[in-house]
């Protein structure tokens, strides 16, 4: 556990020194020297703490590398086209990201031999798919960093640079030169994802649709601007985002699933990891997803050999996965940091507070308090540093929703597939068999908009410096250490093990 620590710690620290620090080889070459320095006394004392310390310190100069590696500069093609109208011929590779008055769709275009990805904004009338072959007009322009509440910047190039789009063609439009090849994957997988959104919608009338979405496979589309922002006030974002709570909920579904058939372990462990690749694949990959699917295909491995699983251990290595093979994640995606913090907090976290709520009866509740006081406790110095918002209800609004996700996620997704099946031929039975999603989402929704009405529900900090998060996680990483060995951070595939 402590050499990869060390590792992924080191490598991280890389990371972060050349991403934002924008530091270079003077930066590495000290920080050789201190690896020099603490493996020379490793053989002088001998001590474990040294050889971690000369380990991280290596990483620290190979996750900076790894970082620089990753620069790169738009092609000069499309540079010499910034701020002027254009036009580009490429392929939609996302899903349309509807909004109120418009919809951004990231394309892939092609000019005199070179590619990039544009983020295109164009009316909502537009109508394209993934996979499509389509003209986009546009003024093409560089995305910019801007200053949210509170004077916080946010880097806006560097988040849409996180999926590899360089350029926003704002003023657009878009139509369709031809369909996607009848061979091509990701159109085929959100034609499905299409096809069970418009089966929610034929079982549910709107936010309650969108929402049943947003629980089942992630998502925003439709709940409109104030709803977006009532969830977000009141700490519950993560239930209509894709993430890795979602992924584990179809792990352990699958599990279950698998051991009702019968189904031999190697066996069940090879349809459970297509059954998640398919379901993270039509939901739409993203970091946190990809985190709980690396994870729970490491507990399926687990579950076929008969080895045990230290989610620790398994957190640190996915997390350094998917920093190798994109380092910006680190810096520029808040899901991914914050899905991290979340799943560390219910590993390290959640058995202390269990331990300290002992005076609470039913285990059910208990384990409702334990899991959502340390996820909240875990992201919150990251989320005050990032957005300045403190939900006070944000535990208490959790506890009232996470037990019932596990059933929100059956009936939505029981709506969708039978509303797309029979919205036509038994609209009534679409209807009937939705109702139970309808009458979960509207408590979903009833939760939050109480929560951020009751009084000092949103309370705003302005920005402080970086250094005070890593003092807070310092901190809490030494109650972790001080109490580790009342701690079994065996994987369970359940709600514990993700966020």
């Amino acid at each position: 556990m402590g050499v990869l620590a060390a590792i992924t710690a080191g490598f991280a620290t890389g990371i972060f020194l050349r991403t934002v620090l924008t530091a270079g080889w003077p930066v590495a070459a000290f920080a050789l020297v201190l690896a020099a320095l603490a493996g020379g006394a490793v053989f002088l004392v001998g001590r474990t703490g040294y050889k971690l310390a000369a380990l991280a310190l290596i990483f620290v100069v190979i996750g900076m590398g790894r970082a620089a590696l990753g620069e790169s500069a738009p092609p000069a093609t499309f540079a010499a086209d910034v701020r002027h109208r254009v036009s580009y011929s490429g392929v939609v590779v996302a899903d349309p990201d509807l909004r109120d008055a418009n919809e951004r769709i990231a394309v892939r275009v092609s000019k005199g031999g070179k590619e990039t990805t544009v983020l295109a904004v164009v009316p909502r009338t537009s109508d394209v798919a993934v996979g499509q072959h389509v003209r986009v007009t546009g003024a093409l322009l560089p995305p910019a960093p801007f200053e949210g509440e509170g004077g916080r910047i946010f880097r806006y190039d560097k988040y849409l640079e996180v999926d590899g789009i360089r350029y926003l063609l704002q003023y657009g439009s878009i139509r369709t030169l031809r369909e996607a090849p009848w061979y091509s994957v990701p159109a085929a997988l959100a034609r499905v994802k299409h096809w069970f959104l418009d089966g929610l919608s034929a079982a549910m009338p709107e936010p309650y649709a969108s929402l049943a979405g947003g629980i089942v496979i992630g998502g925003k589309s439709g709940l409109g601007t104030e709803l977006k922002d009532t969830f977000v006030k009141s700490g519950l974002v993560h239930i209509i985002v894709l993430s890795g709570y979602n992924v584990m909920i179809v792990a352990e579904w699958m599990m279950i699933l698998l051991a009702w058939f019968g189904a031999r372990r190697a066996r069940g462990a090879a349809i459970g990891a297509l059954a998640l690749l398919l379901f993270v694949g039509i939901a739409g990959f993203s970091a946190s997803a990809i985190r709980a699917t690396l994870m729970a295909l490491i507990a399926l491995y687990a579950r076929a050999t008969g080895h045990t699983y230290a989610a620790g251990r398994a957190l640190l290595l996915v997390a350094f996965l998917i920093l190798a093979w994109n380092p910006l994640y680190l810096a520029y995606d808040p899901g991914f940091v914050l899905s991290v913090a979340a799943t560390a907090g219910l590993i390290w976290l959640a058995p202390i507070m269990e331990g300290r709520l002992g005076w609470i009866k039913s285990a059910l509740a208990r384990d409702a308090l334990a899991t959502s006081l340390a996820a909240q406790l875990a992201v919150m110095p990251l989320i005050l540093y990032l957005m300045g918002n403190l939900s006070p209800y944000a535990v208490p609004a959790n506890v009232l929703i996470l037990p019932l996700m596990p059933l929100a996620m059956g009936m939505a997704a029981l709506a969708g597939i039978t509303g797309a099946l029979f919205h036509t031929a038994l609209p009534g039975l679409a209807v009937l068999l939705g109702t139970p999603a309808y009458a979960l989402c509207a408590y979903v929704i009833s939760v939050a908009t109480t929560s951020v009405t009751l009084p000092g529900a949103t309370l705003t900090l302005p920005a402080f410096p970086f250094v005070l998060v890593l003092a807070a996680y310092a901190a809490l990483a030494g109650v972790a250490w001080s109490k580790r060995s009342s701690i079994t951070p065996q994987f369970r595939l359940t709600k514990k093990a993700s966020t």
